[in-house]
């Protein structure tokens, strides 16, 4: 007689086949597609602002700005100065004016590719996606 156990030994020898799988992706959520793109934006605006800090604080160490400045200076008799339009405060807020832009625009583009993707579906029948289980 077998037992459940002697079963279960022989069940754990077979090797099981993967199975597979072919689905059509045929619609994206507009709503999770504009959360997904505002996330990855969010992304994009810290990154931004920690790159314009680290770039302006190498240029500002390496003397770069003050050469700028003599040169600029030279040529105004001193009327104007680099200085007083390339600082930490502007640099930064430039920085987040540019994150916040880029912010907008990458949710909007998120938003409009789901669209345009589910307007496509209609005419091409989606995207054909293999999976398989392991």
């Amino acid at each position: 007689m077998s037992t459940v156990a002697d079963k279960l030994a022989k069940k754990s020898t077979h090797k099981t086949t993967a199975k597979q799988v072919r689905l059509r992706l045929v619609y994206v959520d507009f709503w999770s597609a504009v959360k997904l793109s505002f996330l990855a934006a969010v992304a994009l605006a810290i990154v931004t602002v920690v790159s314009f800090f680290l770039v302006f604080m190498v240029v500002n160490t390496t003397g770069l700005i003050d050469q700028v400045d003599e040169f600029f200076t030279s040529f105004s008799d001193g009327g104007v100065s680099i200085k007083t339009f390339i600082g930490l405060p502007q640099v930064m807020a430039f920085a987040a004016i540019v994150a916040i832009l880029n912010l907008i625009v990458v949710t909007v583009l998120g938003a409009v590719i789901a669209g345009i993707y589910n307007l496509a579906v209609k005419v091409s029948g989606g995207l054909l996606v293999g999976f398989t289980s392991n």
